[in-house]
C-alpha cells in the first residue's frame, strides 16, 4: 500500500489536470542506480501494461509494475513546501539506506546497481 499527503494528492491532482491527455495517472516506479543502488521514479503515463497494479489513493490512480511492488510496499509521499517551489519527498520504509537527496535508496535484501554519477 502507499500513502499520499493530503498536500502532495493536491499537488498531484493539479499537476495531472494539466496534462494535455485525458485519463492519465500517478506511476511509480524504481530504476537501477543512484548513489544508492535504486532510484525512484514518478510521472504521469496513460498506459497500462499486464505487469502494472494499481491502487487508488485519495482519488488519485496510482499504478507501478509487480516487481517495484516489494520496493515500494508501505511508500509515503508528501510535498513541502519551501518559498516559491517545493518538492516531494518519499519515505520508504524498506529502504536500509539512502542518500543524502533522497532520491536513490537499497533494500536489506536489494542492493540495485549504485551508478557512478553522483546525485
Amino acid at each position: 500500500m502507499i500513502s499520499i499527503s493530503d498536500t502532495a494528492a493536491e499537488q498531484l491532482k493539479t499537476m495531472r489536470n494539466s496534462q494535455e491527455i485525458p485519463n492519465m495517472f500517478l506511476r511509480l516506479g524504481v530504476n537501477p542506480g543512484g548513489c544508492s543502488g535504486f532510484s525512484y521514479a514518478m510521472g504521469f503515463d496513460d498506459n497500462e501494461t499486464d505487469q502494472d497494479v494499481y491502487m487508488d489513493v485519495k482519488g488519485l490512480k496510482v499504478v507501478m509494475e509487480k516487481e517495484n511492488l516489494r520496493l515500494l510496499d508501505g511508500l509515503e509521499i508528501d510535498f513541502e513546501a519551501s518559498g516559491m517551489s517545493g518538492g516531494f519527498t518519499i519515505n520508504n520504509p524498506n529502504a536500509s539506506a539512502t542518500c543524502g537527496c533522497g532520491h536513490s535508496f537499497r533494500t536489506a535484501t536489494d542492493e540495485g546497481k549504485p551508478s557512478e554519477e553522483p546525485c
